[in-house]
């Protein structure tokens, strides 16, 4: 969604300030989608259909379907310390993201230092690096919306 907004409501880097608002808007909206869909979860009923949800502190809460979980499943799902950090991390991939778009960065910055210039070619690559490593070091179980279950049932 970003990479096809961000041109659009950018008006390819050159911002007058209607676009930059428009664009500050969009910069606002993704990051906070990232992080609310890391606590989104997935998990195969009784039927075998797959259904989508989010996590919270006591539970699950289901979103496509009236049956709710027994408890005990539910707290299963509940929000875990990972959750925030998966959470935080996918809200600093989609700033390297940012960062890497010409047309966002022009906007907001029309010229940059030779020092901005050299900060926003290397910060994304370092923030690869360091959730890489976070990624790896914390994994998760969540499915997400959109994760392919097996054909099997989930096991948690």
């Amino acid at each position: 969604m970003f990479q096809i907004l961000s041109p659009v409501l950018s008006n390819q880097g050159q911002c007058a300030p209607a676009n930059r608002l428009m664009t500050a808007c969009l910069l606002s909206l993704c990051p906070a989608s990232c992080f609310v869909l890391s606590f989104s979860d997935s998990f195969r009923d009784a039927a075998g259909s797959v259904k989508h949800g989010l996590a919270t502190f006591t539970g699950f809460w289901v979103i496509d379907s009236p049956e709710l979980l027994q408890p005990d499943v539910a707290r299963s799902y509940r929000i875990r310390f990972v959750d925030f950090i998966h959470a935080f991390m996918s809200v600093m991939v989609f700033a390297a993201v940012v960062l890497v778009d010409r047309n966002v960065v022009t906007c907001f910055i029309p010229a940059p230092s030779e020092d901005a210039e050299r900060v926003i070619s290397v910060l994304p690559v370092a923030i690869g690096a360091v959730c890489s490593v976070m990624f790896l070091s914390f994994p998760t179980t969540r499915h997400g919306i959109g994760f392919q279950h097996s054909p099997q049932g989930d096991s948690r």
